[in-house]
Order: C-alpha cells, then sequence, then structure tokens
C-alpha cells in the first residue's frame, strides 16, 4: 500500500513539475500552445448590421468628453494615431487591475466614478472606458471580447477583453490593450487582432508593442507576448455598440453578437463549461468582422 502511495504521489510530482503546467493538464486553465489559424476573405453577409453612436451629439459622450477634459487632452494633436494613445494611456492610468470587481453599472462614467473612489476593476472595464472615451473624442472604438482555443473544456482564464479603434486615416481597426497599455505593430502599422496573432505565429522578430511613450521594453514586451497569445483565437464583439443616450437596444435576428472562428475549428457554444453561449452568431470571413464602420 505504501509502495502504491508513493508511486500516485510521484506521479503528480511529475506532472506538476513537467513542461505543460498542472493545471492546464487538467483542463483549470487554458493552454499557452500557439496554432497557426486562418479565416476567409468572402464577400460580407448583408445579414449583419453593426450599430455605433454618433460620436460627437451624444449627451452620454459628451458629458463624458468634458468630465475628464479628454478633449483639451487630444485637439492640440494632429495626428490620429497620437490621440489613440494618449486615451489608451489615460485609461491604463485610471486604475489598478483587480479580476473580482465589477462596477455598480457597466458604462464608462459609472466605472470612473467608482475608480475615483477607489475601486478597482476587471479587463472588461478598461475596454469599456478605453471604447467610450475614443468615441467621445469622434474615433469609433469597440469593446472586443478575446478567447482561448479551448474555452469550452477550461474552468477558468478562457477569455480577456480589449478595444479595437478604427483609424479612418489608415482606413483599418487596430487592437488596443487599455489594461496592459500595448498597441501591436509591425512594420510601422498598427495592427488588428487577427493581424497581431498571424504576425506573433509569422513575424515576431519584426513586432513591437507601443504606447504613448514610444516602444516597450523587451521584458514587457515578452510578458506580454507570453500571456496575450492564447486568448488570440476567437474574437468576438456586439453588434450594438451604441452609447448613453441611444434606445432600443440592438439585435440582428435575435443575436447580440458575432464571433469570429478560425475555418476548420469549432463554434465555441459554451463559456468556461458553464455557460452557454446562445446569443452569437459565427463566421469565418473577416470581411464580416472588420467592415468599415457608419
Amino acid at each position: 500500500m505504501r509502495k502504491q502511495i508513493t508511486f500516485i504521489a510521484t506521479g503528480i510530482l511529475l506532472l506538476v513539475n513537467s513542461c505543460t503546467p498542472f493545471y492546464q493538464l487538467i483542463n483549470i486553465s487554458p493552454s499557452t500552445k500557439l496554432k497557426e489559424i486562418n479565416f476567409s476573405t468572402t464577400e460580407a453577409d448583408p445579414t449583419y448590421h453593426f450599430y455605433y453612436s454618433d460620436t460627437l451629439n451624444n449627451t452620454y459622450l459628451r458629458e463624458l468628453r468634458q468630465t475628464y477634459n479628454l478633449d483639451i487632452m487630444t485637439d492640440s494633436l494632429d495626428n490620429e494615431f497620437d490621440k489613440i494613445k494618449i486615451i489608451l494611456d489615460w485609461t491604463h492610468l485610471q486604475w489598478e487591475h483587480n479580476g473580482s470587481n465589477n462596477p455598480s453599472k457597466p458604462d464608462a462614467l459609472t466605472i470612473l466614478k467608482e475608480a475615483k473612489s477607489g475601486k478597482m476593476f476587471r479587463c472588461v472595464e478598461y475596454g469599456i472606458v478605453a471604447s467610450s472615451a475614443l468615441n467621445s473624442i469622434g474615433i469609433t472604438a469597440r469593446v472586443l471580447g478575446i478567447k482561448t482555443r479551448d474555452v469550452e473544456r477550461v474552468k477558468i482564464g478562457a477569455g480577456h477583453v480589449a478595444s479595437e479603434v478604427y483609424s479612418t486615416s489608415l482606413n483599418k481597426w487596430i487592437f488596443m490593450d487599455p489594461q496592459y497599455n500595448v498597441i501591436p505593430v509591425l512594420n510601422g502599422v498598427p495592427l488588428n487582432a487577427v493581424e497581431f496573432q498571424n504576425a506573433i505565429v509569422n513575424d515576431l522578430g519584426n513586432l513591437m508593442l507601443v504606447n504613448r511613450n514610444g516602444e516597450v521594453t523587451p521584458e514587457n514586451f515578452n510578458n506580454y507576448i507570453n500571456w496575450i497569445t492564447k486568448y488570440l483565437f476567437y474574437f468576438d464583439v456586439l453588434f450594438d455598440q451604441r452609447l448613453g443616450d441611444e434606445p432600443n437596444y440592438k439585435r440582428v435576428n435575435g443575436m447580440t453578437k458575432i464571433t469570429l472562428v478560425p475555418i476548420g475549428e469549432k463554434e465555441p457554444k459554451i463559456f468556461q463549461r458553464r455557460y452557454k453561449i446562445d446569443y452569437s452568431f459565427y463566421t469565418n470571413s473577416l470581411n464580416d468582422f472588420y467592415r468599415t464602420p457608419k
């Protein structure tokens, strides 16, 4: 009996100390294994409609802009990307991350008010505040959900929330992570979330992470890349990105979101073993997910 117990204990130690972390072996936390993924470029499906606020005439966004002097911070800048980096950095500095706290209401003004009183919030709130702040200064942005390839099987840590902002000067979407204060750039061009994943797989040596202060340190680069990579697999956004005083929440045929799924991969229907994903359309097409906002 003693030999059997010793054998079992030794086996557990081998699992814990092996190259694959123990919690990944028992499907508690996500796998960090990097996998190349591909998407289609088929014509955009006309079924899908995205809704954005009138960024300059929305009273809620005006209050946000004026309360926090966001226009004063950015008006003197001629370069759109510089404005984006200012808002990124400002959002990052509003509170310290806490993965367990929820605000009393999930909107930027409430989050910022409660942060000012000392509360700390999750990645979700960073995404909401950054996107709202950008919209308030006339730059269209949206909250972006990203999920691991084993999102259905693991118990914790299967999702992260960031933002994507539409650059009119570059005519493309740009990924930004306000929790970590970074934007990915490849050969001088800011990347969207899918391009970011592709660059990690195929062109890591030329990839940079930047913020208001310039390029991040090699240590911060490596730490972030090692952490974020597992989340860049499934991508989702709400159809209705309107904020504040916009009435009548919009759905598309009863669905609130669209999820971009790599070609040949399963459409995730469960989040972290427990929560049904029954509110999303699924697509493999980049043209469905990355259409120009109107």
